[in-house]
């Protein structure tokens, strides 16, 4: 009899472990995710974490920069106890990853503040890290599903794919797949009940893991919309 697996909760032999695959720097940050609907606002001071939901559906740059002022306010912080800020590339809607790209940039400006890009496909990956030899990090945006391929490293060489629910479920039903807590209401059932799944909650705080492992983008930071 065939046996479907579908882990809910990470197997512990999977975790990374931080301590002992990065260097000890620190660094203080902003991170701005607008790539869903449930959009958030994260910030690392040393030892300490802040974390906000933002309520509004509204995408402005006036609205957002009011929020993540309301947000250090409420925090007791200032922009003097961070030193870069880390925004999510997507994919997500384009207006919301738009407006959050140039607030996160008009503040690294304004505030001398370095400024770090990253996406939900690389995010979803960190808990593997030199883990699996191949990853494979799913999405669904728009009634169509997506997937990028990483290394155990977290290189990816490749661009991102769109493919069908038939293709997934026939070529990479026993591939290690990942997807995110958040999209998990919009996968087929046929498809969360393959070999090899993982459904990841993502966690701001391993973002620094990231940057740690030169891992996140310096340049060209722009959204990534899929179509």
């Amino acid at each position: 009899m065939f046996t479907s697996k579908l882990f809910i909760l990470v197997p512990k032999d999977l975790l990374i472990d931080i301590k002992s695959s990065i260097n000890t720097d620190i660094m203080n940050f902003l991170s701005i995710d607008c790539s869903t609907d449930l959009k958030s606002l994260f910030i690392k001071v040393e030892n300490k974490t802040f974390n906000k939901i933002l309520q509004s559906d509204k995408y402005s740059n006036d609205l957002l920069m009011k929020q993540i002022l309301d947000f250090f306010i409420e925090n007791d912080l200032s922009f003097k106890d961070i030193s870069a800020i880390l925004v999510n590339q997507g994919p997500g809607n384009f207006s919301a990853l738009r407006s959050s790209l140039a607030t996160a940039k008009g503040i690294s400006l304004a505030r001398n503040l370095k400024l770090f890009g990253y996406n939900t496909f690389l995010w979803s990956c960190i808990k593997f890290f030199n883990k699996r030899d191949i990853i494979y990090s799913l999405t669904k945006y728009r009634e169509k599903y997506f997937v990028k391929k990483f290394d155990k490293n977290l290189i990816s060489n490749t661009k991102i794919e769109e493919i069908t629910k038939e293709e997934i479920t026939k070529k990479y039903n026993n591939n290690f797949k990942v997807i995110t807590k958040r999209v998990v209401k919009y996968f087929d059932d046929e498809i969360l009940k393959l070999n090899n799944l993982n459904i990841i909650t993502l966690d701001h705080k391993e973002l620094e893991f990231l940057r740690l492992r030169d891992l996140l983008e310096k340049s060209l930071i722009s959204p990534i919309y899929l179509s």
